[in-house]
């Protein structure tokens, strides 16, 4: 089985962190690679960053069914392109946004997100109610570090502990998401220092695109996801 993990932005060293949690996430002999489109936004912070990284990201997805991957994920919270890329391909295609706040739901009555900035909470919270877990969240916040500086600021690890422990205390929740895929190397330490589960999409797509080719499922070509039809572009 081979899953294809790609970062829609373009900073190489946070494809890098990606692909080693996303590989924690697998079992043996699963292979997964992770990937980011040659051109693009060094980081996705708002609507405009998503439309000008799509194109390039539909273009890996692409690429990669044609050269026989079993699965993707879609290693952006605001799951970018996401609909388009289950039209142009049979195999699973899951975003991080949607399989964090699944899996939050398995782990706890309320959960809350943590985030990168306020700008981007209003979409987290569509994404919520689109995937039917909105009445779960019990909240969503910003810890107001960019994507970018999440490996160069020294204080980010404490920051965004931090931001979680309020989270938890001001929603009541009992389990934590974490709102970026630049999070994904945290879960583990403040699951500890907290004591609550703490989900980082990455690991949860990923496994989930594992399930989904182990069951033998795929995307269904039925109406909505079925084969763009062909046709010119001007």
């Amino acid at each position: 089985m081979r899953i294809l993990v790609i970062n829609p932005n373009t900073t190489a060293s946070m494809t890098a962190l990606i692909e080693g949690c996303a590989r924690a996430a697998v079992s043996p002999g699963v292979t997964v690679d992770a990937v980011n489109p040659p051109s693009g936004p060094v980081s996705i912070e708002s609507h405009f960053d998503e439309a000008i990284a799509i194109p390039h990201l539909l273009e890996t997805v692409r690429a990669g069914a044609e050269a026989g991957y079993d699965a993707f994920v879609i290693a952006c919270f605001g799951d970018p392109g996401l609909l388009a890329a289950r039209e142009i391909t049979e195999a699973p295609v899951v975003g991080i946004a949607e399989a964090a706040m699944r899996t939050a739901t398995y782990l706890a009555r309320g959960f809350s997100v943590v985030t990168t900035l306020s700008r981007v909470i209003g979409h987290t919270w569509d994404l919520a109610h689109e995937y039917g877990v909105a009445g779960r969240c019990a909240g969503i916040h910003a810890c107001e570090i960019p994507v970018i500086e999440l490996e160069t600021d020294p204080l980010a690890r404490a920051t965004i502990t931090e931001a979680c422990r309020s989270a938890l205390e001001s929603d009541g929740s009992e389990a934590v998401v974490l709102g970026c895929a630049g999070m994904a190397d945290l879960c583990a330490h403040i699951s500890a220092e907290l004591g609550v589960p703490v989900v980082d999409g990455v690991a949860a797509a990923t496994a989930e695109a594992e399930k989904l080719v182990r069951l033998g499922l795929a995307t269904s070509k039925r109406n909505e996801f079925a084969t763009p039809p062909v046709k010119a572009f001007v």
